[in-house]
């Protein structure tokens, strides 16, 4: 056994090295000027084949109906990965800026709402071109999950990892893209809990902590918030589900490479610029909501410098959110910026909206 254990350990190393641009399937919406400039500048800088660029013509607006995300958006992907002979190569599918972010749909709880991201319907499309069986309400579990030990790859794995290339402007986008082919393994992962109480999503971040190296965590378990912190490669936290939080802004500064994650439930319901006075509520303070929501926006990790970031485009519930105890140890020791999110998202064919390069990577540690 032992000299089986390193050299599993080698094709374990080789692999997360291995993937390309050649395993990503590129989406532009034709319609939309800064959904081709971010393909224009993203394509090169990656080597996406030219055959690998898939244009789709749909609407601009953030949220569209299930027809439009059938017609406009999944059958032309369908159309270009079974034409062009991408289906198992593809590993990972981008969405560009421009593409709409969600798909409006009927019911209200975990097990009847139709309603999801375009992202993680789109990574339930390899399963369905496998003929899996597939309905709109609730959920599917990833398989992915967990898995810490596996090699993504296809057929084992019957998802694409969907990430996505989007922000408040181009200029956003275009730091996003130039610090993910800067990334280093450095910094300090900064995981900020609720308080010191035993709820899941707080055991969750402390396993993220104990499962990284204590010289690179800064860990704060009481009701101060960690703002004003300096290297960060990795964030974690309530966010604007945290009573205490009374600044919008963390003032981070953001390493290269860094990415971030929280437990709020619409962070990803829209990439609108609010003004920068705007600072999120509670519920039922209509006046004040932007997006439709109160709540907190992961764009905001991207405007202030992260290289990319999970949130969710309608309720997930805690349960699906990412799960920071997979999701930050596994980009630690090395895996891409969209296996280590879907590590530690439970389900597709739900709400998570990841944002970022696919291919980031901070290299072994």
């Amino acid at each position: 056994m032992s000299s089986i254990l390193p050299l599993f350990l080698l094709l374990l190393a080789a692999t997360l090295q291995a993937q390309t641009g050649a395993n990503i399937l590129l989406v532009v919406n034709g319609k939309s000027a800064i959904s081709r400039q971010v393909a224009e500048y993203y394509r090169p800088r990656r080597s996406v084949p030219v055959g690998n660029v898939c244009t789709i013509d749909t609407a601009e607006t953030e949220e569209i109906s299930w027809d439009v995300y059938v017609s406009q958006i999944e059958k032309p992907v369908t159309d270009c990965l079974k034409k062009r002979n991408l289906t198992e190569s593809v590993l990972y599918i981008v969405l560009t800026m421009g593409v709409p972010l969600k798909v409006s749909g009927s019911g209200n709880g975990i097990m009847t709402r139709e309603s999801a991201s375009v992202d993680s319907e789109l990574a339930y499309l390899y399963a369905k071109l496998k003929g899996r069986p597939f309905q709109r309400a609730g959920p599917i579990a990833n398989p992915f999950f967990m898995k810490r030990d596996a090699l993504f790859r296809h057929p084992q794995f019957p998802i694409y990892l969907v990430t996505r290339l989007a922000a408040y402007d181009w200029n956003d986008v275009k730091a996003m893209i130039d610090h993910s082919l800067a990334a280093r393994n450095r910094g300090k992962f900064v995981i900020d809990l609720l308080d010191s109480s035993d709820k899941d999503g707080n055991n969750w971040l402390r396993n993220a902590a104990i499962l990284l190296p204590a010289d690179r965590v800064i860990m704060d378990d009481t009701v101060k918030i960690l703002y004003n912190q300096k290297d960060v490669i990795g964030y974690a936290s309530w966010g604007s589900n945290d009573p205490h939080r009374k600044q919008r802004w963390l003032h981070n500064q953001w390493l290269p490479g860094a990415i971030a994650t929280e437990y709020v439930s619409t962070s990803a319901r829209t990439v609108q610029r609010p003004p920068d006075s705007w600072m999120y509520t509670i519920f039922g303070d209509y006046e004040h909501y932007w997006g439709g929501s109160p709540q907190g926006l992961t764009a905001d990790f991207l405007q202030e410098g992260a290289t990319g970031a999970a949130g969710n485009a309608y309720e997930p519930y805690l349960t699906g959110c990412a799960r920071p105890d997979y999701v930050l140890p596994a980009y630690f020791q090395g895996r891409n910026l969209a296996e280590s999110f879907y590590l530690g998202l439970p389900f597709v064919s739900w709400q998570a909206i990841v944002f970022g390069d696919p291919l980031c990577a901070l290299g072994k540690p």
